[in-house]
């Protein structure tokens, strides 16, 4: 079975109260993300997709050292089935981007306030490890679904 790997960020800001940035597909929400080019780190795929999905580049950022999300899973449509791999970093939001969507239809601030219910295989897990590592229950290092 093919093997991809994807990379992206969970983007917030906390003014005027924390929030996080969600990108619309036609029917269901989604991250900034995408696949890793050769040659590339998780990071810089992460940074790539951003910049290019949305427009705000690292310099608008703070990434938040030592949370790593990572999980894995089928993913399958009408005449192919491969194995994903999904690597996602934290990151705030310092100042004010215009935000331009390229791949998706648009995007919204969604206010944080667990727990959420998004998309349940690969957001919601995502957003209860966020949670748990701001409150300083987890390390945040690594969460791998395939594991647990």
């Amino acid at each position: 079975m093919e093997k991809v790997k994807s990379c992206g960020f969970l983007i917030y800001r906390t003014q005027p109260q924390r929030s996080i940035l969600l990108m619309k597909h036609p029917k269901r929400w989604d991250l900034p993300k995408g696949h890793v080019d050769e040659g590339e780190s998780n990071l810089q795929c992460a940074l790539r997709e951003l910049q290019e999905e949305t427009g705000i580049e690292e310099r608008h950022l703070k990434i938040e050292d030592g949370f790593k999300f990572k999980e894995r899973y089928i993913v399958q449509n009408k005449k192919t089935k491969k194995k994903k791999k999904l690597v996602i970093y934290l990151a705030e939001l310092l100042e004010d981007v215009e935000i331009v969507p390229t791949e998706h239809e648009g995007y919204e601030w969604v206010e944080w306030n667990p727990p959420h219910s998004i998309q349940e295989r690969t957001i919601d897990p995502l957003l209860a490890e966020v949670e748990s590592w701001w409150q300083g229950k987890s390390q945040g290092d690594v969460v791998d679904a395939a594991s647990t």
